[in-house]
């Protein structure tokens, strides 16, 4: 069945990740925009915890996961988001629909291999300031939208049943886009400015997963993951336009080097495989040189990236016969997050709950499964926005054996 849907998937989520607009926050105009890959929806439900060798689903998060898998697993998801964006005099709404992720992970007996495609971070903003009223006033207005992608590929190794190690290799790219208009009230003309910025570089992932039994059923989950730093290199191109000019001017500005920093990610656990976990992750990762040439401001800088969540699964009975209610993954989890960003003097904060639950396809390991997310980022304190989003998403996980060989001719 994976087989099947593989390739027109593939095919139509390639063209879909570069089409949309994946963000509506005012806060993707800085760095490489808004960052919106936050792990798969199972991890996601449970805000981002992925301590555990899970046999059917991908963690994408830690490398050394693909390992513990028993049979071949393609995912795919999605989601929609609604945000109310507001400051301390004005407020605004935006929708969005988005592709999260593509992944296929294969078994390999005591190794384990993994790739997909991921949209990383997206810009999409539109900002207007209005001052038409006010002769000789300058209005003027600006817009983004584009983003980061990556594809990867990931092999793991199972040193013993309870402990695997893993690495992953990363290839980011992507395009940023932004436009800015200004216009004097009063003067017929305006001047258009279009800045586009390509974006590509490497970067590499390390990983293990320990798990031991500690009392009875009960067991401890251990994940620990290391991002090296790396650089992303942008090409940009400028251009210039007054109204009525009919040439414009195009300019070349030297390549910028962002610095992309490295990140550490620890994880722990207890409970009891295939029926409950409660786990913690707390993340940090190093200050970032994010600055091109068209985003500075002198009111901006960045920190140190810190995240700490909290959550964890239910699954009552996943061998019933009698009731399918008993074989639904009920998941939860909480986060606090630092999001690296400093603007106005003011940290930029992230804090989110959300809930989810897997829906087993009968005859199968393959499931369905549905999440909410609600969260607040940002603030209209020291003049700035505040965005209460929620995020209703939807992924597909499909199991199969691959490599078998056939016992009947």
């Amino acid at each position: 069945m994976i087989k099947k849907i593989l390739l027109s998937a593939c095919l139509l989520i390639s063209f879909v990740s570069f089409a949309q607009q994946g963000t509506a926050s005012p806060y993707s105009f800085y760095g490489i925009g808004d960052v919106r890959f936050k792990g798969t929806l199972e991890n996601r439900s449970m805000a981002g915890v992925s301590v555990e060798q899970d046999s059917i689903h991908i963690n994408v998060d830690n490398p050394a996961s693909y390992a513990s898998l028993i049979q071949t697993t393609f995912t795919v998801g999605g989601t929609y988001g609604t945000s109310k964006i507001k400051t301390e005099t004005e407020k605004a709404s935006a929708t969005r629909s988005t592709f999260d992720y593509l992944l296929l992970g294969i078994p390999m007996g005591k190794f384990g291999a993994g790739f997909g495609l991921i949209p990383v971070s997206s810009v999409g903003y539109k900002i207007r300031n209005d001052n038409t009223a006010t002769p000789g006033a300058t209005s003027s207005q600006y817009e983004g939208e584009g983003g980061l992608n990556k594809v990867f590929l990931a092999l793991a190794y199972k040193i013993k049943p309870n402990w695997n190690i893993g690495a992953d290799m990363q290839y980011n790219f992507g395009k940023i886009e932004t436009t800015s208009i200004e216009a004097i009230t009063g003067v017929e003309s305006a001047t258009r400015e279009i800045n586009t910025s390509i974006l590509s570089g490497f970067n590499f992932n390390i990983g293990t997963m320990y798990q031991t039994k500690i009392y009875k059923k009960t067991e401890l989950f251990t994940s620990l993951s290391y991002t090296f730093g790396s650089n992303l290199t942008s090409d940009s191109e400028r251009t210039t336009q007054v109204d009525g000019d009919t040439t414009p001017i195009v300019e070349n500005p030297p390549n910028s080097i962002l610095e992309l920093p490295n990140k550490l990610t620890i994880g722990a656990g207890v409970g009891e495989a295939r029926k409950w976990l409660v786990g913690t992750t707390v993340a940090f990762q190093g200050n970032g040189e994010f600055e091109n040439y068209h985003n500075t401001s002198e009111d901006v800088h960045y920190e140190k990236y810190a995240k700490y969540a909290i959550g964890g699964y239910y699954l009552p009975n996943y061998t019933s016969f009698t009731s399918y209610f008993s074989r639904i993954t009920y998941r939860a989890g909480f986060k606090y997050e630092k999001i690296g960003l400093v603007v106005n003097n003011e940290s930029i904060k992230d804090v989110g709950f959300s809930v989810g639950a897997g829906f087993p396809i009968t005859g199968s390991f393959s499931s369905v499964n549905f999440g909410i997310e609600y969260g607040k980022k940002g603030t209209v304190s020291a003049n700035l926005v505040q965005e209460n989003y929620i995020n209703f998403s939807l992924s597909f996980s499909f199991n199969d054996k691959w490599f078998v060989k056939s016992k009947f001719n």
